[in-house]
């Protein structure tokens, strides 16, 4: 019998989930089953817990996006190497399950790799790389300011722009993550609230501005980080989190649209600022080759010491939980791992 953790309603993530058991469909051409040895969190399970993110499928549903485990079968004779190799990947919702089917393309082998590094460098290792690859290695010795720079796709953010010689500026809300970010030796650390950040920033970049930020709050942080931009500076937006928290439904949403604003695209272009919005999800959809290209690059990464995923928080699954309140209170650090089993 194969289980898997069911969003039946929003709410507390106590009340939210459902274990029962499930069918897997039969396999298509160029998918294969993987038996899930553990499980990552992302911050888009947390909004669609919360009845907030727009791409979830109707309840019931499993989310999930990565996974690890190990390849149980295959459709097509020609993937019959895949079987037994223990795998990270991706899927298209369905990872809070003992079993997944997923596509070749989008897992890559990983022999000994430890369960939670990755796990790092999948959803949040692909949304950096796929961000950091348009900063140009023109921009060295420019300044960027990552936004939750101790969550995962954060820190991992940091050591790929320092990689490439951007100097960053890590922001964190509370001194209790600058130890998190010590190991990753950002160029300065940022410790403020979303109101009072800018003039620190503005202390260390000086007159030339940023040539990027990356934000995954929104909210008033975009007006500030237009500000802070450059000529030729981009900002990021990957996340929604000032919106979590907003308890008046269409109202709140409307104020969270306030705060960030609607922008026309003339001062941009009159001071060569640009904004880029950035969806995983629906990048897949569009053109899945790109997060294959992402994963195996954070993989190559991983394996020659440029990327180090920060030290994950672990629960078994019986805890899903409490892992999941963690999350949404912002007092992480680097990636959320179930395991299904012993923790590693």
């Amino acid at each position: 019998m194969i289980q898997g953790y069911f969003l039946i309603k929003s709410g507390s993530s106590e009340q939210a989930f459902q274990l029962k058991e499930l069918h897997l469909p039969e396999l298509l051409p160029g998918q294969v089953i993987v038996h899930v040895e553990a499980f990552g969190l992302n911050f888009a399970d947390v909004m669609a817990r919360k009845g907030k993110y727009r791409d979830a499928p109707a309840y019931p549903f499993i989310p999930g996006y990565d996974i690890v485990g190990v390849v149980l079968r295959v459709h097509s004779p020609s993937d019959q190497h895949w079987v037994g190799k223990r795998v990270a990947g991706f899927c298209r919702f369905g990872g809070y399950a003992q079993q997944v089917i997923t596509s070749v393309e989008a897992m890559v082998e990983i022999n000994d790799i430890p369960t939670a590094h990755a796990l790092s460098l999948c959803t949040q290792g692909v949304t950096a790389s796929f961000m950091a690859e348009m900063i140009s290695r023109v921009h060295q010795g420019r300044f960027a300011l990552v936004h939750a720079a101790a969550g995962g796709v954060g820190s991992l953010l940091v050591q790929l722009l320092q990689h490439k010689g951007i100097l960053t500026i890590a922001k964190v809300r509370s001194q209790e993550k600058v130890a998190a970010l010590n190991l990753i030796n950002p160029t300065h650390i940022v410790v403020s609230n979303q109101k009072t950040y800018e003039k620190k920033v503005k202390e260390i970049v000086g007159e030339k501005g940023l040539i990027a930020s990356f934000n995954a709050v929104a909210g008033t942080t975009v007006k500030t980080d237009i500000r802070l931009l450059g000529s030729g500076g981009k900002l990021f937006l990957f996340g929604g989190a000032g919106v979590l928290h907003a308890k008046f439904g269409v109202l709140s949403l409307l104020n969270f649209v306030r705060k960030t604003g609607i922008y026309s695209p003339i001062p941009f272009m009159m001071q060569s600022k640009a904004m880029v919005g950035v969806n995983m999800l629906k990048i897949a959809d569009d053109n899945p080759s790109v997060l294959a290209y992402h994963l195996k690059l954070c993989f190559d990464h991983y394996k020659n010491q440029v990327l180090m995923p920060i030290p994950a928080t672990s629960f078994h699954h019986s805890n899903l939980h409490a892992a999941h309140e963690l999350l949404e209170s912002g007092n992480s650090t680097g990636k959320l791992v179930v395991y299904w089993g012993d923790l590693d």
